[in-house]
């Protein structure tokens, strides 16, 4: 069985008289894709924050990997990647010149075409990011949450606005980072990728946590409930008809 490498106890976050996260627990393993689901307002993105130290509790507990939240924010940030959203970039700057800035604020030594390899932006080395297709740009946010080598990577709904062939291929690069021994901790509206990726999730709703398993055992647990789709289920989707009909590989956009 893996390690615990997050432990949330007891988690609560208010705003005024609002409370956006009400005594919410659970724990993240290490090495697993762990989603954390809900409808908009539903405290997920506040959670998130919180995990990355970039918004403050108003109580319990947060431990990541063996470090306090409260005690030892500065050693947490060494240790996780956040994707950056769009506003991060300069977007004048070539990703060459991208990944050596960030190299420089981490202090960190890559190298940035083996970096690029691993998302396959390669031949978009001397492209500046503004010129980047939106799958491109998400590819390459998430280069960047690997500069540092992290244990833990946080993606909040990385794979929004992308077409079919570009979230599958985003797929596959998050399980090759998970494969690398990293934690992914994600957020997403699609329940379809929360299937494909997720080793367990965490499904929130106006600031608690309702139910918290594995995508199997949730969907199991529901049919022995007696629940029945309206219609049959077909053995494909018109996304798997889009995929089949113009293939998987990635390609320069």
């Amino acid at each position: 069985m893996n390690d615990i490498i997050i432990s949330v106890k007891n988690l609560r976050k208010n705003y005024g008289a609002f409370e956006a996260v009400k005594d919410i627990s659970f724990d993240v393993l290490e090495g697993e894709i762990f989603g954390l689901l809900g409808p908009n307002g539903a405290g997920k993105s506040t959670t998130l924050e919180i995990m990355e130290t970039l918004r403050s509790k108003t109580s319990g507990e947060v431990m990541v990997a063996g470090m306090n939240l409260d005690n030892e924010p500065n050693h947490i940030k060494k240790i996780i990647g956040v994707q950056l959203q769009t506003s991060g970039f300069y977007p004048g700057l070539n990703l060459l010149e991208l990944i050596e800035l960030f190299s420089g604020l981490y202090n960190q030594e890559v190298d940035p075409m083996e970096l690029l390899q691993l998302v396959n932006l390669t031949e978009k080395a001397k492209s500046k990011y503004k010129q980047l297709s939106g799958g491109q740009k998400q590819r390459f946010s998430i280069a960047t949450t690997l500069i540092n080598q992290p244990k833990i990577v946080f993606l909040d709904e990385p794979t929004t606005g992308l077409d079919p062939q570009a979230r599958r291929n985003l797929w596959d690069l998050i399980k090759s980072i998970r494969e690398k021994g990293t934690t992914v901790i994600i957020t997403t509206h699609y329940m379809d990728e929360a299937e494909q990726l997720c080793d367990r999730i965490a499904i929130m709703d106006e600031g608690k946590i309702i139910a918290l398993a594995s995508p199997d055992k949730m969907i199991d647990d529901l049919v022995r409930s007696g629940f029945e789709k309206p219609k049959p289920i077909k053995s494909a989707n018109l996304e798997d008809v889009f995929i089949s009909l113009t293939g998987k590989e990635m390609r320069a956009e």
